[in-house]
Formats: structure tokens, C-alpha cells, sequence
């Protein structure tokens, strides 16, 4: 009997489902997110996975939230439905004071295993799914839709809705979707009939969900890549990546079949490791395809050799890394900001290469489009840098849009007519000062604009030298090119505090929902803000004003080394004192509670008047 007393809120708290991978609960905990969203209220889900394909612990972390914060909350969960007796004492240590508990009781349990600050609320799941069902299989899939169905009594949800959602799950399987409502009603009227119902955590109606799609941001920048002109995708399963290039496959079989002969018009190839893939994705951009590959930290590390052709070689390439914690083989399902210095300045010599940081999948889909634009304006790989957050989680975004007008920017083509006016044709030649030559595609005149494409060193017009004038003359050239970039890539957008402050915060990435979170949790203890998301590398100009203007910037990311923090100071020569690192790196999403302690910390401090100047 918990001797405090139970919580009480309405739309607002934590749901944690606690599983077995490979027991079939993924879609289960899914549908009761979803039906939080079709009782009109925002939800931020989150799945923790373990690294293998079936037996370890595997977790499922719905937010309910009608003020629409979509960052992890922190803090402990306020609902665990505990499914897992692995993880049993962790998952029952989580649970806030006041919290339920809602487990499976049909095997009595111990008193010690729970806790006198905690409501518990037991379901006899196996016996129920073992008077009803006698395959095994089903008993373990419809035991999650039974719990799902005692959950819809105790938090007053709509049955109807989750029968829906059912609905348009089976459609046409009438069979599957009699089954699942009948499992759903099986949980659902033992709860009304055994237990009080509702409890203190409830959904109500409402909305605030608006026009904003449900989607994951791998299943974004894949559509991004079919609407930005992608035709070849060459790659190698890794973890978080594997979704975004099957994801691409999918949407390909939709939209690239020519609609009278049904041929197909991409190309995607499975290579057999990274290397392989780049290798291909920079020989049909050679050859005037619009070419990416997908992949995570180990794949980048293997890849730099043709990153570093595709930079000195001035070939387009795209780069989807969904980052995961490293380094190594690290944490493959746990998420992190950690490949930011390896990809900016990727491969050996002097490089460094975009990068486009996308908030959520709506960006994810923009961004990936427009990497493609900008692989070819700047003949140059672009990487587009997601992670696992972001990647595979689904998000609540606004609605995805393309303008049906827009024409692809190919960039510095020279076409046969032109060599035929006699255009002076240097593959290398800078005709402009923006540092970005003219390049031909093969086959284009049959005498004019060809060229010989070489890693190595040479002149203006792709001739070889070894002379230290033609090389240093070509590196700097690259370099103006990247300079020309900073006015190319998304430009920081910029929220100021509604009184003037000396302090300012920069972000970047999946970062972004927890800090919109934080800077009211700050505001609520006196501190004031002004923010700057950045939204690709390299910096356009308004960085350094933004940094230059405030006494004290912290830089928050999602890795050990503060890496933005490192490509800011380098790239700007700003004083590092004035940056004020936030950094979080344990594989878990950060938290708008962790940003503002750690700022508000640090905020304290430095108002604390010192004592010498106290007593003068």
C-alpha cells in the first residue's frame, strides 16, 4: 500500500514500457502513443534498444504532453509498466515518488520487490492470454494488446480510437484486426471490472496536435533524397543508419517507376562495406548522378580516403551519417553529437567539408534535399548529420513540404555549347574569384572538356604538377570555395530573451526541443537568454557577431570534447573563456532539466558578488 500519495495529473507525465526485445511489443507501445495523438495530445516517444537482435531489455518512453514539449523530460518515470523481470529493480528504482506501477501479477511477487512510495497495479497478463489462446506465439503478442488494453481504463483513454488505429493497421485483415480489438477489450474489461479506474495520470481530449505529422527522421531524409534528385544510393548496414537507406528503397518502388513500363529509375546497391560504397557513390556523381550513402561514426572512419577524393577532386557527394556514441564499435543504439570534428575536417591533409545540422525530420527532409543542390554548387561532399535521436525516433514535426516549380541547381556546368563558343575550359579554373570551376560531364563535346580526374596534385586545367606554386594554388582555392559556402548552407536562426541579457546559448541539432524546453525553465529562475541554433558548418558571419555581443556564450552539445565548441573557436579565433561548454554524453537524449541546471549553475555563480567587493 503506497504511503504517499499517488500523482495526479492530466496530459502531462511519463509512460515507460519495459520489454524484452524480440517479444513483439515495438508495435503495441507504438499504438499507444499513436493513441495518445488521436486523442488530439502530443506525445514524445523514445525507443532504447539493445545492440542484438533478440533477449536483452529493450524500453519504450512515451512523454504525454499537451504543452507540446517534445525533448526527453528526465527526472524518473511516472507509469512503468514493467514487462521485463531483468530489468525489474532498475525499472522499479525509476519510478518518481507517488508513481504507479503496473506489472504483470500473475506469478505472486515478493513485498520487497516493490516499493511503499509506489501504487501498484497488478494484471494477471499470462493468465488471461493462457485462457484464451493456446498458441505460444500469440500468447505473447496479444498479452502486449491486453496490456495495452488495461492501460486504455486506467488513464481513461477512448477505445474506440485505439480500435481505429487497429483498423487502419489490418485494413483488410479482417481476421488480425478482430483478434487485436478483441485482446484490447480482453485487458480493458478486466481493468474496469478489477481495478479502480481511472487513476491519478489521465488523457483527456484536446487539441493540440494540430496539422503535425508523426515521422521518423531516417523516413524523412529518405524521402528528402528521392525529392532532392538522389537516383544511386550505394551503402552498408550499420546501426542507426540501415532505416534511412530501406526507407529510400521504399519510397523509390512508389515514385521512381516509370509509370507505362514500370522500370525502375534508381539505383541502390548493397555494397560490401563502407569503402565500397563511397567508392560508388562518387563514381556516379562523376558520371552526373545525384548519388548519397547512409551510414554512421565506423563507416565515416573508413570512408575518409574517397572523402578526400570527392574534396580534391572536387566531385558531389552526399553523406546521411546518423550519429551514434563511439568511438569504436562504442554504443550503437544509444545517441550522441560525437562526429562533428571527424567529419569537418574528414581525411588526411587539409580538408574540411559541410555540414548540415537538422532539428527534426521536417529539416531532415529539407536538408537532405537540399544537400544534393549543394553538392554539386560546391562540388564537394555534404554531410547531413543526424543521430540516432532524431533518426529513429518518431518525432511530431510540422508537415512536409516541396514546391512542385523548384528546379534542381546543378551548379558550374559547362555545356557543349559553350565550348563550342570557345569558353576557356579549365576544370580548376576559378572564372569568378568564388573559388568553384567549371565542371563537364563525360560525353559532352567530342573533342572539347574532357579532363583527366586525379587525386593528385596539378594545375588550373587538370594537368599534373608537383610545382609548390600549382598545389598551394589549388588548396587556397579551396579554401575560398569553402569561405563561398557560408552564404550558401541554412543560415543560425536566432531567438533573443525578452529583456536584454549578456548571456547567450548556442545549440545545434536534436538538441534543439530540450532547449526551447530549458530556456523557460531558466526564465522561471531569473536567467535570461539569448539563443542561436545553428544549422550548418560552415559558420555564416552572424556566429561571431552573436558570440561577440554577449559577455558569455555556453555552447551546449551532446559529446565529451565539445566539439562545436572546438570548430567555433577554431574557425573564428574566438577567446574559448567566452564559451562556456554544456555537455552531456552518457547515450541518452539530453534533457531540458539537465541544460538548465547545469546553466543555471554556472548562472549562479558568476552573480554571486565577491567578497572583496562586498566589504570595500
Amino acid at each position: 500500500m503506497s504511503q504517499q500519495a499517488p500523482l495526479s495529473s492530466v496530459n502531462d507525465f511519463v509512460v515507460r514500457f519495459a520489454n524484452v526485445n524480440g517479444s513483439g511489443s515495438a508495435s503495441a507501445n507504438e499504438l499507444f502513443a499513436r493513441a495518445v495523438l488521436r486523442h488530439g495530445v502530443p506525445v514524445s516517444p523514445r525507443n532504447i534498444f539493445p545492440s542484438n537482435i533478440q533477449g536483452l531489455p529493450t524500453w519504450y518512453e512515451v512523454r504525454v504532453t499537451e504543452a507540446g514539449h517534445l525533448g526527453a523530460r528526465g527526472g524518473g518515470t511516472d507509469l512503468m509498466v514493467a514487462m521485463n523481470p531483468q530489468t525489474w529493480d532498475n525499472d522499479v528504482a525509476g519510478i518518481v515518488p507517488g508513481g504507479y506501477l503496473f506489472y504483470d501479477s500473475t506469478k505472486p511477487m515478493p513485498s520487497s520487490k516493490f516499493r511503499d512510495d509506489v501504487t501498484v497495479i497488478g494484471v494477471p497478463l499470462t493468465a488471461i492470454t493462457n485462457s484464451t489462446y493456446s498458441d505460444p506465439r500469440q500468447r505473447q503478442l496479444f498479452k502486449n494488446i491486453i496490456y495495452l488494453g488495461a492501460l486504455s481504463a486506467l488513464l481513461d483513454m477512448d477505445p474506440k480510437l485505439i480500435e481505429q488505429l487497429i483498423g487502419e493497421q489490418y485494413k483488410g485483415k479482417e481476421k488480425l484486426l478482430s483478434s487485436n480489438v478483441h485482446a484490447l477489450h480482453l485487458g480493458r474489461d478486466w481493468a474496469l471490472q478489477n481495478l479502480k479506474c481511472p487513476i491519478g495520470l489521465r488523457i483527456r481530449k484536446a487539441d493540440k496536435v494540430g496539422d503535425r505529422i508523426f515521422i521518423e527522421g531516417n523516413n524523412a531524409a529518405a524521402l528528402g533524397a528521392v525529392y532532392g534528385g538522389a537516383t544511386v544510393c550505394a551503402w552498408y548496414p550499420i546501426t542507426p543508419s540501415s532505416s534511412l537507406a530501406e526507407a529510400f528503397t521504399n519510397h523509390c518502388k512508389k515514385l521512381r517507376h516509370d509509370p507505362d513500363t514500370g522500370r525502375a529509375k534508381y539505383a541502390i546497391v548493397q555494397a560490401e562495406d563502407e569503402l565500397a560504397s563511397i567508392g560508388m557513390v562518387v563514381g556516379a556523381s562523376w558520371n552526373g548522378a545525384r548519388a548519397f550513402t547512409t551510414t554512421s561514426g565506423p563507416g565515416v572512419s573508413l570512408m575518409t580516403e574517397f572523402i578526400g577524393l570527392s574534396y580534391f577532386a572536387e566531385i558531389p557527394a552526399v553523406i546521411m551519417n546518423v550519429q551514434r556514441a563511439g568511438p569504436s564499435t562504442g554504443m550503437p543504439t544509444r545517441t550522441q553529437q560525437c562526429d562533428l570534428i571527424a567529419c569537418a575536417y574528414a581525411s588526411h591533409g587539409d580538408t574540411k567539408h559541410v555540414l548540415l545540422f537538422p532539428e527534426d525530420p521536417a529539416e531532415a527532409f529539407e536538408f537532405a534535399a537540399a544537400a544534393f543542390d549543394l553538392a554539386e554548387r560546391l562540388q564537394t561532399t555534404i554531410f547531413l548529420m543526424l543521430d540516432l535521436d532524431i533518426g529513429m525516433n518518431q518525432r511530431l514535426c510540422r508537415p512536409l513540404k516541396w514546391d512542385d516549380a523548384k528546379q534542381y541547381d546543378r551548379g558550374k556546368v559547362m555545356t557543349a555549347d559553350m565550348l563550342e563558343e570557345g569558353r576557356d575550359f579549365g576544370r580548376y579554373l576559378d572564372v569568378d574569384g568564388d573559388g568553384i570551376p567549371f565542371r563537364t560531364y563525360p560525353g559532352t563535346h567530342p573533342t572539347k572538356g574532357s579532363y583527366f580526374t586525379r587525386g593528385t596534385s596539378r594545375d588550373r586545367y587538370a594537368r599534373y604538377s608537383e610545382e609548390g606554386a600549382v598545389y598551394a594554388d589549388n588548396v587556397q582555392r579551396l579554401l575560398r570555395k569553402f569561405q563561398t559556402a557560408q552564404d550558401m548552407v541554412p543560415r543560425p536562426l536566432q531567438a533573443n530573451a525578452a529583456k536584454p541579457t549578456k548571456y547567450g546559448v548556442i545549440y545545434f541539432g536534436s538538441t534543439a526541443p530540450a532547449m526551447d524546453e530549458a530556456i523557460g525553465l531558466l526564465e522561471a529562475r531569473g536567467h535570461q537568454l539569448d539563443r542561436l541554433r545553428i544549422r550548418a558548418f560552415p559558420f555564416h558571419s552572424s556566429v561571431a557577431s552573436f558570440i561577440a555581443e554577449h559577455d558569455f556564450v555556453y555552447v551546449v552539445e551532446q559529446n565529451r570534447d565539445a566539439q562545436l565548441r572546438q570548430l567555433i573557436v577554431n574557425e573564428n579565433g574566438i577567446d574559448p573563456v567566452r564559451l562556456v561548454p554544456i555537455l552531456h554524453y552518457d547515450g541518452t537524449p539530453i534533457t531540458a532539466q539537465f541544460i538548465a541546471a547545469s546553466i543555471g549553475t554556472h548562472q549562479d555563480q558568476i552573480k554571486v558578488t565577491p567578497l572583496r567587493k562586498a566589504v570595500s
